[in-house]
């Protein structure tokens, strides 16, 4: 007797709400098929998890989505602030060539329905745009480079050049990622956000070290990019924010400060429908 087929996991989603014409998540570690630092569920191809996991997680999602492999799509990030508008031109690529035009990119947005575009985050800050009046959307990577670029702020540009959005109409999501008290930083990084004339008494704090060092700095990412967006004109009103600490919450969500490099990533994502 033939036996009954293995019914296929279900990722589960921590889901925004940007209205009835948007699906919008941020993936946890659970419902997928990876294992050890990268279970369960994971889809980036550049941190080392096994090739057949991630197509079977993709293949959950895509299901849970209703739409084929090809209309899921995220870049390989690379920490710096290009943006990649995904229109038919590209759909229309064969997959090798699609990656290829994704490669060292850190944004991706577009207006066509039916296509899911997100960024792969552990740690760094994900940020979801949605201009609800011309039904186009970004999804964001910014980690501490990114952010002191200012990564945040080109998008929202970007997307006035691309769709005609104006910061009034845009709806923005930062999702999970590490918070002041966790995310400790060098001088170094403390100097490049100062240098590029950030308001350090917003978002810097000395922190008892654990260390030879007395006291280390720390520095709040998403308080940093809400500023950003609210600098480019998007209401304070229309910025959500997680609050969830991948850190503190790595049960839940994958953290590289906790698990490594050589681990799984969230998945930040939205889909226009």
């Amino acid at each position: 007797m033939q036996s009954k087929r293995q019914k296929m996991k279900r990722p589960e989603l921590h889901f925004y709400d940007f209205g009835s014409d948007v699906v919008a998540f941020s993936s946890t570690r659970l419902g997928g098929y990876s294992v050890g630092n990268y279970g369960e569920w994971n889809i980036n191809r550049y941190c080392g998890d096994s090739t057949e996991a991630i197509c079977r997680n993709r293949q959950a999602l895509c299901e849970m989505l209703g739409i084929e492999d090809d209309k899921l799509l995220m870049p390989h990030q690379v920490h710096l602030t290009e943006i990649a508008r995904i229109d038919e031109e590209l759909l229309c690529l064969s997959a090798e060539e699609r990656q290829q035009k994704l490669e060292g990119i850190d944004a991706i947005m577009t207006n066509l329905r039916g296509v899911c575009i997100g960024v792969s985050t552990a740690d760094c800050i994900p940020i979801l745009l949605y201009d609800k009046k011309r039904h186009a959307a970004c999804a964001i990577h910014a980690g501490w480079r990114g952010t002191v670029s200012r990564i945040a702020e080109k998008a929202v540009i970007r997307m006035g050049d691309s769709f005609g959005s104006i910061p009034s109409d845009i709806i923005a999501q930062i999702g999970p990622g590490i918070s002041l008290d966790s995310f400790e930083v060098g001088d170094e990084v403390y100097e490049a956000f100062a240098k590029a004339g950030f308001d350090m008494s917003t978002i810097g704090k000395r922190y008892a070290a654990s260390g030879p060092e007395s006291e280390k700095w720390h520095i709040d990412l998403p308080v940093c990019n809400r500023m950003q967006l609210i600098g480019s004109g998007i209401s304070a009103d229309n910025i959500r924010v997680a609050g969830i600490c991948t850190f503190k919450q790595h049960e839940n969500y994958f953290s590289a400060r906790r698990l490594g490099i050589s681990s799984g990533r969230i998945f930040t994502a939205i889909l226009l429908k």
